[in-house]
């Protein structure tokens, strides 16, 4: 009877683990798919916003908008997602996106661009997605499993940027939108057929009112309290001080492209899949390795390093030939950066926060998005390219002495 009791449960330990890895596939599904229609847009938004007139300011000031509205939705949407559930929130943000698509092939004026981007406060796909993993995967596997969506994220960025490129060159800004709709359409199908109503761990307890409080998904203090926890707050610090200026560098390429390349929007689809291939080769070969090898602070020191060199090359180069030198250690550190921070901070909170601990994450990028159009706007029309990689190269040579002076100051202390 023991040995029945004993094979029954691990054929269900054997069954959940086999659900979960199932979810955690469709997830990368998922994310490349929306990775996918996300860089279809970005080979649409900047060439109708030049058609409808927009000069470099104003495409920062759009930019800027979409920053601001998802800075703000980031930490509730991630609230959301803890509370509500996955898939309730995951369905929410594919909807979302079908908005955005059927807007953006209707935009035909100054004003309708800017109504365009209102959906935003419910696109929160990788996000929500970040959750499920974290939620379903080991804490010692978590910064592995969470660079796995990096390789989604790289997949997504090649075809999308390919894919965008070309439609938008044969076949024109709007039927390009459509197909971002329905690609979209297709994404919140898999989310209703495969992704579980929660992927939190259950635990049976009795509801008192307290409970219920905690529960609001607009109780701001249940989002604030995450950063009262032990390295939250310093890891927040370093994510948008050594952040800011290679997210300016990424919010202006587009620009960039089009101005100091001066590339069409095929030739702009090219370079961003070189960009996904980079990150597909740094994602799927590199990554899993290092974290099995080198302390997560490690490899964080390591990435803040690259990141200086790579701003100051950028600084003084000339065409498209040199930056492409640059492409693979800017996608090195990115990945590494943003893998290594997301792990720390969902390692720092408990399992059941982190939905709204990776919504903060996204509420980090977005400030980034909201003031880097206006300060690379303001760097690239009175200063030009260069202004650009030379801050991010003296902010990220500030932040890697620091780190390591800490560091160093740790060892010391550890020794006496």
């Amino acid at each position: 009877m023991t040995e029945r009791v004993e094979i029954s449960g691990e054929t269900t330990l054997l069954a959940t683990q086999r659900r979960k890895k199932r979810t955690i596939y469709v997830i990368y599904l998922i994310v490349a798919l929306d990775i996918t229609w996300m860089f279809l847009q970005f080979s649409i938004t900047p060439y109708l916003a030049k058609k409808l007139g927009f000069d470099t300011l104003w495409f920062g000031y759009l930019q800027t908008m979409v920053g601001l509205i998802q800075l703000f939705a980031g930490p509730l949407f991630g609230r959301f997602a803890d509370v509500i559930g996955a898939r309730a929130a995951l369905s929410l943000a594919c909807a979302a996106n079908i908005v955005f698509f059927i807007l953006l092939a209707e935009a035909d004026s100054f004003v309708m661009l800017f109504l365009q981007k209102l959906p935003t406060v419910l696109m929160h796909v990788q996000p929500a997605s970040q959750m499920v993993v974290a939620d379903l995967s080991e804490p010692e596997k978590r910064a592995d499993e969470l660079s796995k969506l990096g390789l989604c994220f790289a997949f997504g960025m090649i075809t999308g940027s390919t894919l965008g490129g070309h439609l938008v060159t044969t076949c024109g800004e709007r039927f390009a939108a459509y197909s971002g709709a329905a690609g979209s359409t297709l994404n919140l199908l898999l989310v209703l057929s495969f992704i579980p109503q929660t992927t939190k761990r259950q635990t049976p307890t009795a509801k008192t009112e307290s409970d219920t409080k905690c529960k609001s998904i607009f109780n701001v203090g249940q989002i604030t309290r995450l950063m009262k926890y032990a390295g939250v707050t310093p890891t927040f610090f370093i994510k948008i001080v050594a952040g800011l200026p290679s997210s300016i560098f990424q919010v202006m390429f587009s620009i960039i492209a089009m101005e100091f390349f001066k590339l069409t929007p095929e030739e702009n689809g090219y370079i961003m899949a070189y960009f996904g291939i980079a990150q597909l080769v740094v994602q799927g070969g590199m990554i899993g390795p290092l974290t099995a090898t080198y302390s997560e602070s490690s490899l964080l020191l390591l990435s803040i390093g690259i990141s200086a060199f790579v701003g100051l090359t950028q600084a003084f180069m000339q065409n498209v030939f040199q930056f492409c030198l640059t492409v693979v250690p800017m996608m090195f550190s990115l990945c590494v950066f943003n893998v290594i921070t997301d792990s720390l901070l969902t390692k720092g909170v408990p399992s059941s926060d982190t939905g709204t601990m990776l919504g903060l994450c996204a509420s980090v990028q977005s400030l980034l998005r909201t003031v880097g159009p206006t300060i690379g706007g303001f760097l690239y029309v009175n200063y030009g390219i260069f202004s650009i990689g030379f801050l991010q190269f003296v902010s990220n040579s500030i932040m890697f002495v620091y780190l390591l002076q800490c560091r160093l100051n740790k060892k010391a202390k550890y020794r006496e």
